[in-house]
This record gives C-alpha cells, sequence and structure tokens, in this order.
C-alpha cells in the first residue's frame, strides 16, 4: 500500500476515519523550521465542518506533534503528528458492510484487501485523513511563507454559481486565508451556501470547482516531462478524495484558443521579465516561468447521499438497494480547499528542497 509522496521532503499518511488516530510523518525538513502551533490550529479549522452545509459529525483535531519539534522548531528528524478521533459512530456502517456505496471505494478495497479493510467511514480512503495533511501543510506553508512565498484557493463554482475570478493576487489571497467559505463574491458565496442547503433538505449532494494561485516561485524551479511542476502537482492533487479533474492556466479552454490567442507574450516591467497575460497558469516546459502558479480542481459531489440507490451485495453476489445512515457532508468543497493549499505546499517544499538544497527551507 503506497501512502508516502515526495523526494527530498516526503510525506507518509496513516490511520482509518474510525480507528484510535490519523496521522502523518513528515521526512526530509530541514532544522530550524519555526512551527506555529496556533496556525497549524486555524488551518485545521478551515477543514473541519461548519453549520448546516457540513456533515453533523464534530471532531476538534486536538493533534499532538510527537517527534522532530523542539522549542519551537524542526529539529531535522522526522517530524510525526497524531490526531485522535473522537466522534465517529462506528454502528451506523455496520448493517451496510456487504453493500457498495455508488462513488465509494468499498467494492475495489474490497478487491484489493481482500476484506480485511476497515470499512467504518471509509476507513483509510476516509476524507478524514485530510486531517493530518493539513497539519503538515501547515509547517510547509509556514515555511515558505518566510521565502515570500503564498498559496490562495477560493471556491470558482459550485452547484452552478460562479465566483470572481482572481483580480489582485495578492490582496485576493490575503483574504482567502482566513475564510471558513472561501469565496471572493459575498454574493455568489450566499447563492452558493443556499444551493447547498437546498441540496441537503432533498438528500442530495453537490460539487464544484477550486481554483488555486500560488505566488512568489521564482522562474527555473521544476523539471521537463515526469517531474514537471504539473505532474508534480497533479499527482498529490489528484489524491485528494473527490478530485476527478486538475488543469493548468486556461486548461481545456486551450481547445478553443489560436496560438496567436493562447500565447503568453514575454516583456520587460522594472527590470523583470514577466509575461503580458498567464494563460499557461505560470508554467513552460514543466518549469515555473515567475508568474503566478494558477491551477483548477473539480470537486465531485460528495458520494455520501440520503436517497435510495442501486448497488450490489458484494459479499453475497446480489442487486440491492442502498439507504444511507450517518452523518454526511452535502458539499465538501469548502472543505477541499485548504487540503489544496496544504498539498500544493508540500509538493513546493519537495521541489525546492530538490533544487536549492533542503536547508534552503529554513529561510
Amino acid at each position: 500500500m503506497k501512502n508516502s509522496f515526495g523526494n527530498s521532503v516526503s510525506v507518509t499518511l496513516f490511520g482509518e476515519s474510525h480507528g484510535a488516530q490519523i496521522g502523518v510523518v513528515i521526512d526530509g525538513l530541514a532544522p530550524g523550521i519555526e512551527v506555529d502551533h496556533d496556525f497549524i490550529s486555524s488551518q485545521l479549522s478551515l477543514r473541519r465542518p461548519h453549520g448546516r452545509i457540513s456533515t453533523a459529525r464534530r471532531e476538534a483535531d486536538e493533534y499532538s506533534i510527537v517527534s522532530g519539534v523542539f522549542d519551537g522548531k524542526t529539529t531535522g528528524t522526522p517530524v510525526c503528528i497524531l490526531i485522535p478521533n473522537c466522534d465517529a459512530r462506528s454502528n451506523d456502517y455496520a448493517s451496510n458492510r456487504s453493500l457498495a456505496r455508488p462513488g465509494h471505494a468499498d467494492y475495489s478495497a474490497n478487491c484489493k484487501y481482500h476484506g480485511f479493510e476497515d470499512y467504518r467511514g471509509g476507513g483509510h480512503f476516509s476524507g478524514r485523513i485530510t486531517a493530518p495533511i493539513v497539519a503538515a501543510g501547515a509547517i510547509a506553508l509556514g515555511a515558505l511563507a518566510k521565502k515570500g512565498i503564498r498559496i490562495g484557493t477560493h471556491i470558482k463554482k459550485c452547484a452552478g454559481i460562479c465566483d470572481r475570478s482572481f483580480d489582485n493576487i495578492n490582496d485576493d489571497i490575503a483574504t482567502l486565508s482566513c475564510m471558513d467559505f472561501a469565496v471572493l463574491d459575498s454574493d455568489a458565496a450566499n447563492k452558493m451556501s443556499e444551493a447547498i442547503l437546498v441540496a441537503a433538505a432533498e438528500g442530495d449532494s453537490v460539487g464544484g470547482v477550486l481554483e488555486t494561485a500560488i505566488i512568489g516561485v521564482d522562474a527555473g524551479v521544476g523539471e521537463p516531462w515526469f517531474d514537471s511542476v504539473e505532474s508534480q502537482l497533479a499527482h498529490i492533487l489528484f489524491s485528494i478524495p473527490g478530485i476527478k479533474g486538475v488543469e493548468f492556466g486556461l486548461g481545456f479552454d486551450f481547445a478553443d484558443k489560436k496560438g496567436s490567442e493562447a500565447n503568453d507574450s514575454f516583456c520587460m516591467s522594472n527590470g523583470k521579465i514577466v509575461t503580458v497575460t498567464n494563460n499557461n497558469g505560470g508554467i513552460n516546459g514543466g518549469i515555473t516561468n515567475g508568474m503566478p502558479v494558477v491551477f483548477s480542481c473539480v470537486v465531485k459531489p460528495t458520494p455520501s447521499i440520503y436517497k435510495t440507490q442501486a448497488t450490489v451485495d458484494f459479499i453475497n453476489g446480489v442487486d440491492a438497494q442502498l439507504s444511507l445512515n450517518g452523518r454526511h457532508d452535502p458539499a465538501i468543497i469548502h472543505r477541499a480547499r485548504v487540503v489544496v493549499d496544504s498539498v500544493s505546499a508540500l509538493v513546493l517544499c519537495d521541489m525546492l528542497a530538490m533544487r536549492y538544497g533542503t536547508d534552503w527551507l529554513r529561510g
């Protein structure tokens, strides 16, 4: 089972949704990186459910760092973060053990692990496992911020309702950093929230699109071909539960452009080489060009819904009907955006350490 990502700076995830604890090990961080416990807590709060648009499961996420940090700074040895599960209700899943929930990994997991997997709450496949990613990402985000690199994500679209695009990226990232519902247009935010509540009342769910911008990365980071910036980011982004599509810059909109429209012309600005447009999302040939790195992710509707669905009993090999119990999100997109920020930060730390050396992250 592959649960690790990264080369110079790597992360390893462990735990299950209804197990005693979940956690992450970060290896390869330079010694001397500041660990801000308040910032880790605030990032975890952005991932936690809020109000009626989220699951009723409430986990405090009172994490503990059990190794790799001393006197508020990394020691250079592996950092291990543990988060207890305190609000699991495993009985909600016992009656449907053999039923494949549409959109979930129940059947595929059973095929891979021969029935030995922890099925409760989705087990190791659960979005609950993103909590330690966010904790690890907070350390990475803090290290990057001291190097002038910042990351921000907003809900570009949800339930067919669109937010405005990034305008002044510096200001927008600052605005998004403390928002529970990360939408730049307040009117759009209200409409999205209402649409989520309508779906919840119908026993259904909605999805959407997240847009991310990364600023402050110098030109020259990344590799051509297999370790390009796009391939590294896409690799880890597709590891987030519910992410089903990733595009950079204009993405699929390139299909409707001519080369004269799609190309980003270069020019000088205050002695610096920049591009007039940023259709390619700050990446040429798999390598950063100094412009903001911009990409979007499609988040599918939460697969756990309260409508009766056709399925199979994969243990007894018969058709069946599924009616879910338990506590589920009518949308996960607003909780997923901090996870996107976190994995992006972890990828950048790994790529920058590969380019400049591990100690570069220390500041």
